[in-house]
């Protein structure tokens, strides 16, 4: 079978590794059982993508979803942070055991990775869990991953696992991310409310006009990402060197469909900033913000390290190499980078010349705030 143009970017001889997200809605059905048939089908997709020498990682949800049917929980385990933590712990062990069996009958072994939002915030706890999957895909085993929801609270957690999935896609080096949906990508609206919606195939660039488009609504009953959470996993993707795709997976096998067809949005990637660069673009967390004068914005966009003189504000407790945001005067996110000062110094030289900065501190400054080599644009 020949691959549709769009799909085509993420068929085995263009993608040698791939990340395919499942959510909550397609896996379990309402009564909070596995959907054991539709699962067999894209087990199946796998199965003839991984003999074809493509590499494979699954992001699955879902395990909140069985854990609530099995423990009687209310809200489908959602109603506290406890019954999700509870829900969480008792469906995994349902949840791995299906894909195992699964991918057993169709002589794959898979491996089961549960990971917090701190796995991969942490360089280097980042790098283990990077190095791990290498090890697993290039013995071609299939890793089945999740977050760790039994461990997670509501302040330290990736809360959907589109995001997930564009992060796991970075730590693997994967070329491709395939988010199966109950939509079919992204619409110039609402289709559910807008009948002249019209789907968008191809996106270059997320720009205001994109985000605009996107919409909380489209979010299932069970599942806990819409279409906002796929667009930052998007992002992501791109800042990582991956093509990102937006597919249906109401049908049997929506690999195979996608493939024969290429209906969905694919996010292109125009290739990815180096190793360190593409972690700090894809981190979801930092520990502190600088705000910048618009000289500073136009001067980094150009390529330019943050100098102490372009910067108004310093917030936050961060000390020397801790990931900071910078923002522009409106409160908008421009760049994140590793700080070369603590949180005192930086705002003790906020808005001076360096000439200043030894009197100022009491010691030679450094050359920036941020460092350019240390510093990826938003």
């Amino acid at each position: 079978m020949v691959a549709h143009l769009g799909a085509g970017r993420f068929a085995p001889g263009a993608c040698q590794r791939l990340i395919v997200k499942i959510g909550s809605s397609l896996l379990v059905d309402p009564a909070g059982t596995i959907r054991r048939e539709w699962l067999a089908g894209i087990v199946a997709d796998i199965a003839d993508r991984s003999r074809a020498g493509q590499q494979i990682a699954i992001v699955s949800s879902g395990a909140i979803a069985l854990g609530a049917r099995r423990l009687g929980l209310p809200k489908g385990g959602r109603a506290t942070l406890e019954d999700a933590q509870a829900a969480a712990a008792t469906g995994q062990i349902g949840l791995s055991h299906a894909w195992a069996e699964l991918l057993g009958s169709q002589g794959l072994t898979a491996a089961q990775m549960l990971v917090t939002l701190g796995d991969l915030e942490d360089r280097r706890r980042y790098l283990n869990a990077a190095a791990t999957l290498d090890r697993l895909l290039s013995l071609g085993v299939i890793p089945v991953i999740n977050e760790n929801d039994s461990v997670a609270t509501e302040e330290i957690r990736f809360g959907d696992n589109d995001r997930l999935a564009a992060r796991i896609a970075q730590a693997a080096g994967a070329g491709g991310v395939i988010l199966l949906s109950d939509v079919d990508g992204l619409y110039t609206a609402n289709p559910g409310r807008d009948p002249t919606a019209t789907l968008i195939p191809e996106v270059t660039e997320i720009d205001a006009n994109i985000r605009q488009m996107a919409d909380a609504g489209s979010v299932s009953g069970m599942g806990s990402g819409g279409m906002i959470s796929k667009l930052e996993a998007a992002r992501i993707a791109q800042a990582g060197g991956a093509h990102l795709a937006i597919i249906s997976g109401k049908t049997a096998h929506p690999l195979a469909a996608f493939t024969e067809t290429g209906r969905g949005t694919v996010f292109v990637s125009r290739g990815g900033a180096p190793a360190r660069k593409a972690w700090l673009a894809g981190r979801l967390t930092a520990h502190g913000k600088v705000t910048v004068d618009a000289g500073a914005v136009a001067a980094l966009r150009q390529g330019s390290s943050l100098l102490a003189a372009g910067a108004v504000a310093v917030d936050g407790r961060f000390s020397r190499g801790d990931v900071i945001e910078i923002t522009d005067p409106a409160g908008l996110k421009v760049a994140r980078g590793l700080s070369e000062y603590d949180a005192v110094d930086a705002a003790r030289i906020v808005g001076h010349r360096r000439d200043a900065h030894a009197a100022l501190l009491g010691y030679a400054p450094r050359a920036a705030l941020v460092h350019r080599d240390h510093l990826v644009l938003l």
